[in-house]
């Protein structure tokens, strides 16, 4: 089985519970044809560079995914009719990160960072 990373922004007026429901959806297509997702991670709502279908910011989840190519395409065309996702990109990655992706650590850092300036 290949390893992938499938990354989708979903529309600004969603709530979070609807975006978990989205990445849950994508997690059952991907088990559902004999794949697995090993991670999902929930980046947030973040400003985009530039406007997508009338929206200026999106919400960003990541799935990790071991599966087959059948089962990546089932996942890309499921996300393409679906109208609350605005923009998604899959990835073959030689291996999977373990603990937290970039993003992750990204926002980590700026929190401590935050923290420290009250502080002072």
């Amino acid at each position: 089985m290949a390893l992938y990373e499938h990354v989708f922004l979903a529309r600004q007026d969603l709530s979070q519970a609807q975006v978990d429901a989205l990445a849950a959806a994508a997690t059952e297509i991907v088990e559902s044809n004999q794949g697995k997702v090993t991670k999902t991670e929930t980046w947030g709502l973040k400003n985009l560079a530039y406007k997508i279908k009338r929206n200026r910011k999106a919400h960003f989840v990541m799935l990790n995914i071991e599966a087959n190519g059948a089962t990546v395409a089932e996942l890309e065309r499921q996300t393409s009719i679906n109208e609350d996702v605005i923009r998604y990109v899959t990835i073959r990655v030689e291996e999977h990160e373990d603990g937290p992706s970039v993003m992750m650590r990204k926002s980590d850092r700026e929190r401590t960072r935050r923290r420290e300036r009250e502080g002072n």
